[in-house]
C-alpha cells in the first residue's frame, strides 16, 4: 500500500463517503469530523505577528507594565 498525500487521501475519503447510504455511518463520520474540527485551537490559527503581540502583552502584564482601563479611556475619549 502506497502512502497518499493529503489531497489524494481527502479525495479517496470523499469517494468512499459518496458510496455510503447508511445514515448511521454517515452520522458517525460527521460526528468524528465535527469533533476534530472543533478541537482546533484558535491560537494555532492566528498569524505569527498576532501571536507575538499577544505574548508580548502577556509578558508586559506579568511584569506590571499595565495601565488602568479608565486611564486609557480618558486618553482616547476624544476619538470615541
Amino acid at each position: 500500500m502506497r502512502i497518499m498525500n493529503s489531497i489524494e487521501l481527502k479525495s479517496d475519503i470523499h469517494n468512499l463517503i459518496d458510496r455510503v447510504n447508511d445514515i448511521t455511518i454517515l452520522n458517525a463520520i460527521k460526528a468524528i469530523l465535527n469533533k476534530q474540527v472543533s478541537e482546533v485551537d484558535f491560537w494555532d490559527e492566528l498569524p505569527a505577528n498576532v501571536q507575538e503581540s499577544a505574548l508580548r502583552g502577556m509578558e508586559q502584564a506579568k511584569n506590571g507594565q499595565t495601565r488602568a482601563h479608565n486611564e486609557v479611556m480618558k486618553k482616547y475619549d476624544k476619538w470615541l
